[in-house]
């Protein structure tokens, strides 16, 4: 009988010392959710949500406890409270916006990254597409929202001309990008693009992070850490090159050179170019990476010199034009990326570049040097999953001197000219993840220039809405501002900022290696700089008063999955612009801007042969011309462009790679405009010349040698 009492008692107290939790999970909508998990924190206290989201258990734990909840796709719920106010609880979960299906915001952006989720080309791409040559500015040049100017070589986006592109290395500003050169001769990228694996490319409503741009940022990202020691050779029928990478336990080094002489190809190739010395460049380049407890290093440093001397056909010149350059670059990046806290970080760098350009048309002589640095801090607090807010401050500094010898009209002329700059910016940004569905960003940035005491503020925002799992509707707009370049300012410093709006549609949808994207745009132009002569000198009267829009539409799709061993792309892009600047008398679509662009680009692996082969097709609608013999300004167009480009990489062993490439494969005889004479002949008639390439083809052969740790590694991946 006193075992009876026991036991009761026993019972009695284990009951009275036991709390039940009682609730329902679920999700935004309100519909329940099966199976989630639920638990007090620290123990084994818990149970699953059934069928209609409804959960109970007891426990004996008292006090304040915390109740976890947990659901796969779900961002983890925690409550913290005393265990009497845990009944009848109704708890919703939020969608994990981490998940990999979470919307993105993606208009007007394209990436090249192994990373991201809605890449639409590797970094891979940028040297193995045929028309390219392996400059990353030409395998851009292949996306929609770029136009084709076949003779410069830079990016023109989107009704911009070329100097409305800024490039960044590391979220540092490039201030010289592009190596120097003269008319009718396309100029290359300086940089190797075989050093970066991240490429964001904006052909507008980009980030509040950037600035000085009207129309796109080309964002660069170098390699955080290389895989292992490695040494690339390189000789080509142009020159050669060397690589060598070298690893360590926390830091690693990559150094490349590199001597190009056109003077052997020229003598077995002759272009329409009467040259006395052929282009040459050497450069260099090198990363060093360091990675600390809590962030990552990098230095990167480049350098290269060039010239070239030619005499150029010109219609009023009977002996043509003679032309020399000589051209010296030095561009210095730091930056550090890094953690403070769990919820704080930072990026942080500078840059300082120094170029130095020899001109010498006939006998006149431009000499010019310029010293630019930009500065940089960034941080960014992360709140939670969901909200993410960074902000930062940034300084740019240029001093730009030209000096000018020549004769006119039998008397000697000696001039100075230049300017020194000081820009200051602060900007701040948020990232709102509603849902996975609905995604916000929005930021503000303010600039002031000290040349014209100007104060800019530039909103920005974009919107991101998931319509399907796989695709997804975008919107943006933001205002953006540009200072006029040194062409402008060595001559007048009372120019203010150029500015641009941008409004920008966009649909993507992306399934399985297969990205269709369109985006339909309008840009509306303020303040562009106009001139009252025919060329911008000490004499011209500068002034803001260009005004102008550009609009259309831009597509691209993307297959690497259809069909075994083959990846394609083709883009097309329409565009409509007008405007008003430099020395136009009237508002007129500029000669940059032609109205149809289409690229479409085949890679395909023979495995039989070893060998990746490659196709290229880019065409461009006729690009307008002013025709004295006729009433108007930039009334007539040129024929259309057609270019057709191949390239054979061929393993001969598997560190071994004999490469081949061919540029306009079948010869079109492209027009790039038109020089009249300056003076009408006893007609009354403006003769003229035809502008074509220096030449219809380019040929390239090389071969490439990889030595590394894995005895496995080549420049496959590279060419």
């Amino acid at each position: 009988m006193n075992y009876l009492y026991a036991l009761f008692f026993f019972l009695c107290v284990t009951t009275y010392g036991q709390t039940t939790v009682t609730g329902t999970v679920v999700d935004r909508k309100g519909i329940p959710i099966e199976g989630a998990n639920v638990y007090l924190d620290g123990t084994y206290d818990g149970a699953s949500s059934a069928v209609d989201g409804t959960f109970s258990f007891t426990t004996s734990e008292t006090g304040d406890q915390v109740l976890i909840v947990t659901f796969l796709s779900y961002e983890t719920f925690s409550f913290f409270g005393p265990l009497s106010s845990m009944k009848d609880l109704k708890i919703q979960l939020k969608e994990d916006i981490n998940s990999l299906d979470t919307v993105v915001i993606s208009a007007g952006s394209f990436e090249a990254s192994d990373n991201s989720k809605i890449s639409v080309l590797k970094p891979l791409d940028v040297v193995t597409t045929a028309s390219a040559l392996g400059d990353f500015v030409g395998a851009l040049q292949t996306l929609p929202g770029t136009t084709t100017v076949a003779e410069d070589g830079r990016l023109f986006v989107r009704g911009g001309d070329a100097g409305e592109t800024q490039i960044f290395i590391d979220g540092i500003r490039v201030f010289t990008p592009y190596t120097p050169t003269t008319n009718n001769i396309p100029t290359r990228g300086r940089y190797s693009p075989f050093l970066f694996d991240g490429i964001t490319f904006s052909t507008g409503g980009y980030s509040a992070e950037y600035g000085e741009a009207l129309s796109s940022v080309l964002l660069l990202n170098t390699v955080d850490e290389p895989d292992q020691n490695k040494t690339d050779i390189s000789v080509m029928s142009v020159g050669g090159s060397l690589g060598m990478t070298r690893k360590w336990e926390k830091s690693s080094l990559s150094l490349s050179t590199s001597y190009i002489n056109l003077a052997p190809y020229i003598e077995a190739f002759p272009d329409r170019n009467n040259w006395s010395k052929p282009a040459e460049a050497l450069s260099g380049e090198a990363v060093y990476r360091y990675r600390t407890t809590d962030g990552l290093f990098k230095l990167y440093s480049a350098f290269d010199t060039s010239n070239f001397e030619l005499n150029q056909e010109d219609i009023n010149l009977e002996n043509g034009l003679d032309f020399r350059l000589k051209n010296s670059n030095l561009y210095v990046n730091t930056s550090y990326t890094g953690v403070l806290s769990d919820t704080w970080s930072i990026q942080t760098g500078g840059s300082y570049t120094y170029a130095k350009t020899d001109v010498g048309v006939m006998t006149n002589d431009i000499d010019n040097t310029e010293n630019s640095a930009h500065f940089k801090l960034k941080v960014k607090k992360r709140f939670s999953n969901r909200f993410k807010l960074s902000m930062g401050v940034e300084q740019f500094i240029t001093d730009f001197n030209e000096d000018f010898s020549g004769v006119f009209d039998t008397q000697a002329i000696n001039d100075a000219y230049g300017y020194d700059s000081a820009i200051s910016a602060l900007f701040t940004e948020g990232d709102i993840i509603f849902s996975k569905k609905l995604a916000l960003k929005a930021g503000i940035r303010g600039s002031y220039t000290n040349l014209t005491d100007q104060f800019t503020v530039s909103p920005r925002v974009s919107l991101a809405y998931k319509t399907g799992k796989k695709s997804q509707l975008s919107l943006a707009y933001g205002d953006f501002y540009q200072n006029p370049t040194n062409d402008f300012l060595k001559f007048s410093q009372d120019l203010e900022a150029q500015k641009t709006q941008h409004y920008i549609l966009n649909y993507q949808y992306n399934n399985n290696g297969r990205i269709f994207r369109a985006e339909a745009y309008r840009k509306t132009y303020d303040n562009l700089v106009t001139f009252d002569t025919d060329f911008a000198g000490v004499d011209s009267v500068f002034e803001n008063g260009g005004d102008g829009y550009a609009q259309g539409m831009d597509i691209f799709w993307r297959d690497n999955t259809s069909i075994k061993n083959m990846d394609y792309w083709v883009s097309y892009s329409f565009l409509d612009s007008e405007r008003t600047y430099l020395n136009f008398p009237e508002q007129a679509r500029p000669s940059f801007a032609n109205t149809h662009n289409f690229s479409g680009v085949v890679k395909y692996f023979i495995t039989d042969w070893k060998s990746q082969v490659g196709f290229s097709y880019q065409y461009g609608s006729g690009r307008t011309y002013t025709n004295p013999n006729t009433p108007g300004f930039l009334q007539e167009e040129t024929k259309p462009f057609n270019s057709i480009s191949l390239n054979w990489a061929y393993l001969l062993s598997q560190q071994k790679i004999l490469y081949l490439s061919v540029n306009n494969v079948l010869g079109f005889n492209n027009v790039n405009g038109f020089q009249y004479s300056n003076t009408p002949n006893v007609n009354g008639t403006f003769d003229r010349r035809v502008l074509t390439p220096a030449a219809d083809q380019f040929f390239f052969v090389g071969f490439f040698w990889t030595i590394s740790d894995d005895n496995n590694s080549n420049q496959l991946d590279n060419l």
